[in-house]
């Protein structure tokens, strides 16, 4: 593909689940994309570097036969070009200056990756903290319904406990009165029972 400046800038990573950040994968493939392109630009800047110093030197490239072939041609050329071009104008900083670029790119990506990890990380503890938060609170909510639930049927409770009471006291009152009642009464009887054979006998 044509890589441009452009394309580096806009370059969107897919994220990918179970962890944080870009696809390490997809990042490496796009950076050896990078590195072709820039490779690609090095040379041909070479090239034309090499080719503009041999014309401002007075010397034009001569004309191919017409049985030789294009691409012969263009080796003969390149080979008479880096033959003729001194040392010096072969510009050996321009790979350096790209690897630096291509460094400064991938130390920018990594610190982009980096960042939005702790960004992602940070989310994820405020989010945690604030579900925690939510738990407890619902958590002392249903707690303090079940004591004021428990509190309620305890007193219910205790009003049938003394309800209970009440009726055991008065049973057993009422009870006493009725077994007292049948005392008398059997004292009675038992007392006029025992008088009449008596006065029987005396007559």
């Amino acid at each position: 593909m044509a890589l441009t400046p452009d394309d580096v800038v806009t370059k969107q990573f897919q994220h990918v689940r179970f962890k944080e950040g870009f696809d390490p994968d997809e990042v490496d493939d796009f950076l050896d994309e990078i590195v072709v392109e820039w490779r690609k630009t090095i040379a041909e800047n070479e090239e034309l570097k090499a080719k503009l110093a041999a014309y401002e030197s007075g010397e034009t490239p001569a004309a191919a036969p017409a049985a030789q072939a294009p691409a012969e041609v263009e080796e003969v050329e390149a080979v008479e070009v880096v033959a003729e071009t001194p040392a010096a104008e072969t510009s050996p900083a321009a790979p350096v200056a790209a690897s630096a670029g291509i460094i400064e790119l991938a130390q920018r990506l990594h610190d982009e990756h980096v960042a939005e990890g702790q960004a992602q990380r940070d989310k994820l503890i405020s989010e945690a903290q604030a579900q925690a938060a939510s738990i407890v609170a619902e958590a002392e909510a249903r707690g303090r319904d079940e004591i004021a639930r428990l509190e309620k049927e305890r007193g219910v409770l205790e009003a049938r406990i003394a309800e209970l009471r009440q009726f055991e006291r008065d049973y057993r009152s009422q009870l006493r009165s009725y077994i007292e009642g049948k005392l008398r009464d059997l004292d009675t009887t038992g007392t006029t029972s025992g008088s009449a054979p008596v006065s029987a006998v005396g007559h």
